[in-house]
């Protein structure tokens, strides 16, 4: 229990949406194989890597380096960005290995504007799981 609720607070009905620390990619050799072997796509915000792995797992990776912004700015991306990889990890494929990089131009955009390119990048790769 967290230390701003108390024993008779309610929980919300909805199920609650994680990004958990297994569906992160955290070794440098992880970024590095799927930027090598997998297949990219970039716009004016992001580039988002993606690499077919046979295991099942699904595992996300945000990169934003130096050139984003100072901590404070590249912190913020991040939190963005987790925000909108959090909402959308439900309907990611299994076996994937994603990685998505800020350029630049993130650091000025919209939390909305961030959000469009993933959507658009994401399905360029084709990503999500098909519904049937």
């Amino acid at each position: 229990m967290s230390k701003s609720t108390s024993h008779g607070t309610p929980r919300p009905d909805r199920p609650r949406l994680r990004f958990p620390k297994s569906a992160r990619l955290r070794r440098s050799g992880e970024f590095k194989k799927v930027r090598e072997q997998g297949r990219q796509a970039q716009g004016r915000l992001l580039r988002i890597g993606v690499l077919d792995e046979a295991d099942g797992l699904k595992s996300i990776g945000i990169v934003t380096s130096r050139r984003v912004g100072g901590a404070v700015t590249r912190n913020k991306i991040r939190r963005r960005l987790r925000e909108i990889l959090r909402e959308c990890l439900p309907q990611i494929a299994a076996g994937l290995r994603v990685v998505v990089v800020a350029k630049p131009a993130a650091a000025e955009a919209e939390f909305s504007g961030l959000r469009a390119e993933w959507l658009l990048l994401a399905g360029r790769l084709s990503i999500f799981a098909r519904s049937e």
